[in-house]
């Protein structure tokens, strides 16, 4: 018996060690990369993928020490982010128990019997009482266990991959709403002191007007501009209050003040930073690594479908001690049993729910391998797309800086020449009304450009390291 029990052990353990999965090994999809991103440099020869500053920590990208900062505090506190983490916490629980797959399952238990005998019947009561262990394991002789593991993997990577992608969106979410923040700073102080300078020339108009020399529709229409550049300041403070409670809930804190030490202008925009190779992207974009785990761990799942179509191989063997008296138990070795058993138990009519899964991950695995692909095309145009616009909203900063420039000189020039009766005061009123909105727009434009580069270096992957 024992020896029949060690060869059938031996045999097993060599049929388990031997086994080879039911499909093809996994293979990572084609990625066609571009040479270049459009928008960037005209050819990527040369460029090495560690170049790009998708490489680089958040708190050397960014110069701003209230904005670091901020994303710290974000990092830690935010609620998506958390969530996130939790999924990874969940998952690798998963993970743990697929591990173990291999292993036998161990069971024990007492177990007590009695029997009443009908009249009719025996006119013994029986009692039997049991004390158990029982083990039972399947052979992965076709890797179903296996493919298990390995999916099992891929969804907990595919977390990590999944949080470190919101935690790059949330990066940017904080930097683009710390540069609006900073633009609504600028032009809520551009209002004040074209309100100010609107009282002036007010004051200026109607001191003209009881001299006789302007109508009343000159101080009507000085008074229209007055009223309306004050009242665009509670607009304006409104959104100042808005905007520090959205980045108060980004920061997974209650709404407040925002504490910000720099203007607008006096940061610093680096624009000559090397934005990499596309094929870069594989291993720098979390959302692109996750879709192609996605399609690791479908692969794996047809794996496990397809050898479910095959027989298993499942040994059970239990052993205790059994007894009319539970006094008996150690009256050994007579009340000792063992049991030993091997079945081999091959799928022949399921209603066609094994194939039918079969056929389901197949189609799976091809979708997740269309989804990766999408996301390649995705990424790459996200990259160029901000590049793009950082090319393009330098060229309106320059354009925007010269109109401000010019438009309050102009300004200047008309309250000289109309103090001196060489101009209207609709001309007056027509160079403050061009300068306040030249001033919001070239605010706006510097904001746009922060952001493009926040958005250049979320779209590259940066950020979660």
């Amino acid at each position: 018996m024992k020896d029949r029990f060690r060869v059938m052990v031996q045999f097993l353990l060599l049929v388990s060690l031997s086994a080879c999965g039911v499909t093809h090994e996994y293979k990572k999809p084609d990625a066609a990369f571009p040479e270049g991103y459009r928008g960037g440099s005209t050819s990527a020869k040369g460029i090495q993928p560690e170049s790009s500053i998708a490489l680089l920590p958040y708190s050397s990208f960014f110069a701003d020490k209230t904005l670091c900062a901020l994303i710290d505090s974000a990092v830690t506190n935010n609620i998506d982010l958390q969530v996130a983490l939790k999924n990874i916490d969940y998952a690798r629980q998963t993970l743990n128990s697929s591990r173990l797959g291999l292993l036998p399952t161990l069971n024990v238990g007492v177990q007590t019997t009695r029997t009443h005998p009908s009249d009719n019947g025996a006119k013994t009561n029986v009692e039997d009482y049991t004390a158990s262990a029982t083990s039972s394991w399947e052979a992965d002789i076709w890797g179903k266990i296996r493919s298990r593991n390995h999916s099992a993997l891929a969804a907990y990577l595919k977390t990590q991959e999944a949080a470190k992608a919101v935690r790059t969106r949330l990066v940017a979410d904080i930097a683009s709403g710390y540069y609006t923040l900073l633009m609504l700073d600028v032009q809520l102080e551009s209002s004040r002191k074209n309100l100010a300078l609107a009282d002036t020339t007010f004051k200026m108009i109607g001191l003209q007007y009881d001299a006789g020399q302007v109508t009343a529709l000159a101080v009507q229409q000085q008074e229209a501009l007055r009223q309306s550049i004050a009242g665009s300041l509670p607009a304006i403070e409104q959104k100042i209050a808005v905007q520090e409670n959205a980045l108060s809930i980004l920061c997974g804190r209650m709404p407040a003040a925002i504490k910000r030490d720099r203007a607008l202008f006096t940061i610093k925009v680096a624009d000559e930073l090397p934005s990499g190779i596309p094929a870069a992207l594989l291993q720098n974009r979390p959302d692109v690594r996750a879709a192609e785990l996605a399609v690791r761990g479908a692969h794996a799942d047809m794996g496990e479908a397809k050898a479910a179509l095959y027989p298993s191989l499942t040994v059970t063997a239990a052993g205790g001690v059994e007894a009319f008296r539970t006094s008996q138990w150690f009256t050994l070795p007579g009340s000792i049993f063992g049991l030993l058993q091997g079945a081999v138990v091959q799928p022949v009519f399921q209603r066609g729910q094994l194939k039918a899964k079969y056929a389901q991950s197949k189609i799976k695995r091809e979708q997740t391998e269309l989804e990766f692909k999408q996301s390649l095309l995705k990424a790459v145009a996200e990259v160029s797309d901000a590049l793009v616009q950082l090319d393009k909203v330098k060229l309106q900063e320059t354009i925007a800086e010269q109109r401000v420039a010019t438009l309050q000189k102009a300004v200047s020039d008309s309250g000289m020449l109309f103090r001196s009766g060489m101009a209207t005061y609709l001309e007056v009123i027509v160079a403050q009304t061009n300068a306040l909105q030249a001033e919001l727009a070239l605010a706006d434009i510097r904001r746009q450009h922060l952001s493009s580069m926040s958005e250049l270096y979320r779209s590259l992957g940066g950020g979660w390291r």
